[in-house]
């Protein structure tokens, strides 16, 4: 799975992960994590999620990184919104006030992207990478961001056997290995996405459990 996959799928209008209303787990779990308000949050793998709004209205400064243009583009034109464009290093930094979006590969950042960066809320990018990078995913993040911020993360988990992803089945065990290292994970609820998901169980799906996680710094 390379670029090309996710640039197609958002060429076609595949883009069945995307929502139309802010993500309830994150209306739900972030404030109790406490981050200061003025905070920079990471959102990586964006798309056009509107929780970029919903992040920026709780007064944070919201960094987007999103491999698609189209995605890019969407987001402001569907929010009436305008931003200014810049290139910077290697890409395009998209900017509406504290909100921005850099459009090109996450793991083509450079350290000084994310230097600022306070809080990671992952809804939409550990799900969408394969195993072999979920791990080099995780220790980017780690290499980059300053040590320990604290993230909101989110994952399904289902029967691999039942459907191929993207999205991918993420275990708890997994989670514990790729992050237990740098932070103390809590289970903040497990919830029964399948009665939500009528594309999911299309594909196959009997089962689809969503986790939500709190990483500290350890």
């Amino acid at each position: 799975m390379d670029a090309d996959f996710w640039l197609t799928r958002w060429h076609r209008g595949e883009t069945g992960w995307h929502l139309e209303e802010v993500n309830r787990h994150l209306s739900t779990f972030w404030p109790p994590l406490a981050v200061p308000a003025g905070t920079q949050v990471l959102v990586p793998l964006c798309g056009k999620t509107i929780d970029l709004l919903w992040l920026a209205g709780q007064g944070y400064r919201v960094l987007g990184v999103e491999l698609s243009p189209l995605a890019v583009d969407a987001f402001f034109a569907h929010n009436g919104l305008t931003p200014t464009v810049t290139d910077d290093a290697g890409l395009r930094r998209h900017r509406v006030d504290e909100l921005e979006i850099l459009c090109g590969d996450v793991f083509a950042l450079p350290p000084a992207q994310l230097a600022g960066v306070g809080a990671v809320y992952d809804r939409a990018a550990l799900i969408a990478l394969p195993p072999e990078l979920r791990e080099r995913y995780a220790a980017h993040l780690a290499a980059l961001l300053p040590a320990g911020v604290p993230r909101l993360l989110i994952t399904l988990e289902y029967d691999q056997a039942l459907m191929a992803g993207p999205p991918f089945s993420v275990s708890s065990a997994e989670v514990q290995q790729l992050f237990g290292e740098t932070h103390r994970i809590t289970a903040l609820g497990t919830f029964d996405a399948l009665p939500e998901s009528p594309g999911m169980r299309q594909r196959g799906l009997t089962e689809l459990t969503e986790r939500v996680y709190r990483l500290d710094p350890a």
